[in-house]
């Protein structure tokens, strides 16, 4: 059965306090496709990505002003939040780990200095505690310590269906095929982040067959 990829309204305590106007939950959920996120290293390849139908920016680390180059949302992924929130970012990737008080911490800081906030889970323990402690909008989902006799787009469609329904589902794929693309669309994932890739390649024409 597929999850629903209609999201609910946004949360105003969280989506009012983006002082840009590059929300990426907004990019994401609007339209019936899957949204393709591009991980970039510079200014060029945001304005690649840009003109060739990404809704999305991804920076793993800081990068000068990458932010104000760009009208694509940039979610950053890995720095501080406030580190994040010098370079332009959007929205940054929160890590549910272990400490939950930190993760509570990180949280709050990152709504705090008006970014969205993205929590990265990669198993079914880290996705429950996640939502036994917050209510968050976004959700990375990562597929980790996968094993030989596991796939990393099998490990990434088991944990979709704990995402309740109503949040924003962004699958971590980085070598993603067009086939895997479509398949998490079927699934209900409402965008794939990809390495530095050509996006053209990962956006059917016509919707994915069902």
């Amino acid at each position: 059965m597929c999850r629903s990829r209609k999201p609910l309204p946004p949360r105003p305590s969280t989506i009012s306090a983006v002082s840009g106007s590059r929300h990426l939950s907004q990019a994401i959920s609007e339209g019936e496709r899957i949204s393709v996120l591009v991980e970039v290293r510079d200014g060029e390849g945001a304005r690649a990505a840009a003109e060739q139908g990404a809704k999305g920016i991804v920076l793993r680390g800081l990068a000068d002003d990458l932010g104000e180059r760009s009208e694509l949302p940039l979610l950053v992924y890995g720095p501080s939040v406030r580190d994040a929130a010098e370079i332009g970012a959007d929205a940054v990737v929160v890590a549910a780990d272990d400490d939950d008080r930190l993760l509570d911490e990180l949280v709050q800081q990152t709504y705090a200095l008006g970014l969205e906030c993205v929590v990265r889970v990669g198993d079914e323990d880290g996705l429950e505690r996640v939502l036994e402690r917050l209510d968050p909008e976004i959700f990375l989902l990562v597929a980790e310590d996968v094993g030989d006799d596991e796939e990393p787009l099998d490990r990434l469609l088991a944990l979709l269906p704990d995402v309740p329904a109503g949040k924003l589902a962004i699958a971590e794929l980085a070598g993603a095929t067009l086939g895997d693309v479509q398949e998490l669309e079927r699934a209900g994932v409402d965008a794939v982040l990809v390495s530095d890739a050509d996006v053209r390649s990962l956006v059917a024409e016509g919707p994915p067959d069902v």
